[in-house]
């Protein structure tokens, strides 16, 4: 099986210059994980996830201290709002991760699975060239448990 046939296409994609508010909208309404982030010939240029946008714990150089962060920025209970707030007007490219992971759409189902597995990650552009054209999201793999039966039969019932 290729990567084609399982992955959710079209990519909903974002430019460098979009503001993160924007960002935020398109992955609401488009109901995705993640947004390729294109240059202006429309080839990727790096990534955001949701989790990009929750808190995550940050360390302070030379220091073994980690302490919750939202986009970047240390967080306190009077900071959170703020910070959200502040980011709206933030470029794609502030916060996109590059390089990105990704495969080809004529890749095999074992390739998508590899990757995410070896690097750790939920969700893998799809390229054509250097292009995004769709995304395998682990819930693509769980479609593709209930589209096929002998599948099925295969887990284990506990």
């Amino acid at each position: 099986m290729q990567v084609r046939e399982i992955m959710s296409a079209p990519a909903v994609t974002v430019t460098l210059e979009t503001p993160l508010e924007e960002v935020a909208k398109r992955m609401i309404a488009e109901r995705v994980g993640c947004t390729p982030v294109v240059d202006d010939r429309g080839r990727l240029a790096g990534i955001i996830t949701e989790s990009d946008f929750a808190a995550e714990d940050k360390g302070i150089p030379f220091c073994t201290f980690r302490f919750p962060a939202i986009l970047g920025e240390f967080v306190t209970p009077d900071t959170v709002e703020q910070i959200y707030r502040r980011a709206r007007t933030v470029q794609a490219r502030e916060i996109m991760h590059s390089p990105v992971v990704t495969v080809n759409e004529d890749d095999s189902l074992y390739t998508v699975v590899q990757r995410m597995l070896q690097n750790g990650i939920h969700r893998i552009p799809v390229l054509r060239g250097s292009v995004p054209v769709g995304v395998v999201a682990r819930h693509d793999l769980l479609r593709l448990m209930l589209s096929n039966p002998k599948a099925l039969e295969a887990i284990p019932r506990g």
